[in-house]
């Protein structure tokens, strides 16, 4: 078996992808090393391709949505063996040691690292990852189909999953894109009366097909005077990054509703507190999850058959899936298949 593999390098902010040859990484006692069969590309690679986060250092390999086969364990692990299927997303490992770890909250730990952005993650044919960074994928999804699930799954998933909603509540997501549509046909399969809201009139088909019973033009209408004729949103969860689309979904939620935020936006989001206040209302935000939350989201997807809509690429067209993942243009998830 070959020893070495190739990896998409950043080597400084803003610099191109450079296709490399590396030795295929020992895993520490406590990591894992992964034979990645699959790759996302998510917005979050920004971070490291522009250096915009204060935790990366260069040389870097991005990728956190990963999925793969172990191949190989370190001397310390056993709860992972060869040839296992996994998946690795943003949450890249904790210590066990800190406060929030001690209260069960990973995903809070005052120590974390971050997959792809502080260890090289899975635009490479392999990696190493942490022991607890990594969720067993079931044998129903394939790889490209899992990748996403790692970040953009478990981000809407979580977020829904951890709102106070009951069957049959009115539950809104705004914009059908890389997310939303993932949002959509969660918030479908857990019973809710659905709502999908978009700027794009030509996404109503589409968000119909995923699960939507309603479908809201933002381009035409108020989005918040339209939830509110259908009686109030119990939530909408925001995936768009504007302030200003967040903003205008506040006067949309009924009582005790909420606008869960997943997408970050560059500016603020202004709020209608006279609203909050008379409908107990709240705007949160919500960020992914650790390996377990990420595990438990593609379970529930193969259960209910729910798959992102993808593009796929091979790692020496790395460039193009991350071009058109910020220019938008992806439908709706850029997957590098190794």
């Amino acid at each position: 078996m070959a020893d070495t593999m190739n990896a998409a390098v950043v080597s400084e902010p803003g610099g191109d992808f450079e296709i490399v040859e590396r030795s295929i990484p020992e895993p520490s006692a406590e990591e894992v090393c992964v034979a990645v069969d699959a790759c996302g590309v998510c917005h979050s690679d920004v971070f490291v391709k522009e250096g915009q986060h204060p935790a990366v250092n260069y040389p870097r390999v991005p990728g956190h949505e990963i999925a793969g086969r172990v191949h190989a364990v370190g001397e310390r692990v056993d709860s992972w063996a060869v040839g296992d299927i996994v998946g690795a997303g943003w949450h890249g490992g904790h210590c066990f040691e800190c406060e929030p770890c001690h209260r069960g909250q990973f995903l809070k730990c005052e120590n974390s690292e971050i997959t792809g952005l502080t260890f090289d993650g899975g635009y490479a044919e392999f990696t190493t990852v942490p022991a607890e960074a990594l969720a067993a994928v079931p044998e129903e999804l394939r790889a490209v189909d899992a990748a996403p699930l790692m970040c953009a799954g478990v981000t809407t998933y979580n977020a829904l999953r951890n709102a106070d909603l009951q069957p049959g509540d009115l539950v809104a997501v705004q914009g059908v894109g890389g997310l939303g549509h993932l949002g959509i046909q969660y918030a479908y399969a857990a019973g809710y009366e659905t709502v999908a809201i978009s700027r794009s009139q030509d996404k109503e088909s589409l968000a119909r097909e995923l699960g939507a019973d309603h479908f809201v033009n933002a381009a035409e209408t108020d989005p918040a005077e339209e939830l509110q004729a259908l009686g109030g949103a119990d939530a909408v969860l925001a995936t768009p990054p504007s302030g200003e689309a967040i903003s205008s979904v506040v006067g949309g939620i009924g009582i005790n509703g909420s606008v869960i935020a997943v997408g970050i936006p560059g500016d603020e989001v202004a709020a209608n507190v006279q609203h909050l206040v008379g409908t107990a209302g709240s705007v949160e935000g919500w960020g992914s999850g650790h390996a377990r939350d990420s595990q438990d989201t593609m379970e529930f997807s193969a259960l209910r058959d729910i798959t992102p809509k993808i593009e796929t690429y091979g790692l020496d067209e790395v460039e193009t899936a991350y071009d058109r993942m910020v220019s938008n243009d992806a439908r709706f998830r850029a997957v590098l298949e190794l």
